[in-house]
């Protein structure tokens, strides 16, 4: 049997036994991506040598692509403006300033840490591994224990961070000579990864949108077509992007913002009578493949990136990780909630809670395939930092979302007043297996 079979194989038994066992593992410290991770390293060279798939670096970057540009388009498709509104500091705190001071604090402690990388290479640096993903810290942002305002903030910010980093790796990227990107330009990069793609994915998620009301407003659609025809809009708003040479995932992430908002529409203006899917339930679909996709991309990403890169480790490489995860993360989360009337526990937990996922390795392997000269430091510390990442915010999230919560339900049995207590609606339920 081929490597490549072999490989299919295990993938799959991996896929199946955490399935048969997902519901167990669920109420205990052991995430869905500290299984796959972990079970990537295992089967690949480090260890037994099961997954081998060097070779088929273009593969394994196709699956990510589509792993990423589907969990890019549902997540932007859930977040809804009142969640941007409502109780409406934290999300726009996090993102309007936490987001640019993490990557700027990326970008500065990388400089002592990572001699050899150009200053440009460093900002990569700092903008690979400033995107959160919700799927690592799931129990965190989902126990109903802890707050709604926190519960919906770092949901939003996590539905959001993502897309929202994009134009700053794609600048970043322009910026570095030899680079695809480089060769266009600063200028040539804005007008089409950043102007051009933005208008497609307007275009196409709007246009998707309308048709599928329209189709459902006359019942020309079943339910299960109406499932199986979103992420063929995710995939058109990728494909159109790529083709005019802007960036698949700025468009990707767009049009779901378009689509999910058609779609609201039409759940409010449907006829009574004939009640249909609203966008929570139509998404169903794209967001069970875009987390098994993903599941599988962890384990491609332990097996092929994290694995290898164990049995070379530096200590500058170690504690950029750890400064990531902590420093790069929590400081800027500090500085962005001061003055918010936010309680120190409130702030601690939202600034630990930023894991970092599926995005950051994708986003890593772009560089790597665009042969920047410090590539191989830069993946390895995106390998370290993500692995880290998987494994502490995977270990904590139950237990320290029960400690904060209790701390919450006390401090408000004493009467005192609290700010994290401000009620607001809650936000779309998200279902990506991956979660848990």
């Amino acid at each position: 049997m081929s490597g490549e079979a072999w490989t299919g194989v295990a993938v799959a038994g991996v896929t199946a036994a955490y399935a048969l066992c997902s519901r167990r593992l669920a109420s205990t410290p052991v995430s869905s991506a500290m299984v796959f991770v972990g079970c990537g390293v295992l089967l690949g060279p480090a260890v037994l040598d099961v997954i081998d798939l060097q070779h088929n670096t273009g593969q394994i970057l196709t699956l990510l692509e589509a792993a990423l540009a589907l969990v890019l388009f549902t997540d932007a498709m859930t977040v809804r403006r009142r969640d941007l509104r409502s109780g409406g500091f934290l999300p726009g705190r996090l993102l309007g300033i936490g987001l640019p001071l993490s990557i700027a604090a990326g970008w500065l402690l990388a400089w002592p840490l990572l001699p050899g990388l150009t200053v440009w290479e460093l900002a990569l640096v700092g903008a690979t591994l400033a995107p959160t993903d919700a799927a690592l810290g799931k129990t965190a942002m989902s126990s109903p224990r802890v707050p709604a305002l926190v519960r919906q903030g770092l949901n939003v910010e996590s539905g959001l961070n993502d897309g929202m980093v994009l134009p700053f790796f794609a600048l970043f990227l322009a910026a570095i000579p030899g680079t695809s990107a480089a060769q266009e330009g600063v200028a040539g990069v804005f007008w089409r990864a950043l102007v051009l793609s933005t208008l497609l994915g307007l275009l196409v998620g709007a246009a998707g949108g309308r048709l599928l009301r329209w189709s459902q407003a006359r019942g020309w659609v079943s339910r299960e077509w109406a499932q199986l025809f979103v992420p063929a809009v995710a995939a058109a708003a990728y494909a159109l992007a790529v083709v005019t040479e802007g960036s698949g995932f700025i468009a990707a992430w767009v049009a779901g913002f378009s689509f999910g908002l058609a779609l609201r529409r039409f759940r409010a203006t449907g006829p009574a009578a004939e009640p249909q899917e609203g966008p929570d339930r139509t998404v169903d679909f794209t967001e069970h493949l875009g987390g098994l996709l993903a599941s599988v991309s962890l384990l491609v990403f332990g097996a092929v990136l994290l694995g290898p890169t164990l049995e070379d480790l530096s200590w500058r490489i170690v504690a950029y990780a750890v400064l990531s995860l902590t420093v790069v993360r929590m400081l800027p989360v500090a500085l962005a909630l001061a003055g918010s009337g936010l309680r120190l526990p409130t702030v601690a937990y939202i600034g630990w809670f930023g894991p970092r996922g599926l995005a950051s390795v994708v986003l890593g392997l772009l560089v790597v395939e665009e042969h920047v000269p410090g590539v191989e430091l830069l993946g390895r510390v995106v390998a370290v930092t993500v692995g880290l990442s998987v494994l502490l915010h995977g270990i904590s999230a139950v237990a320290l979302a029960d400690r904060y919560g209790r701390w919450h339900e006390k401090t408000t049995a004493t009467g005192r007043e609290l700010h994290e207590a401000t009620p607001v609606p809650e936000p779309a339920e998200r279902r990506r297996i991956a979660a848990r």
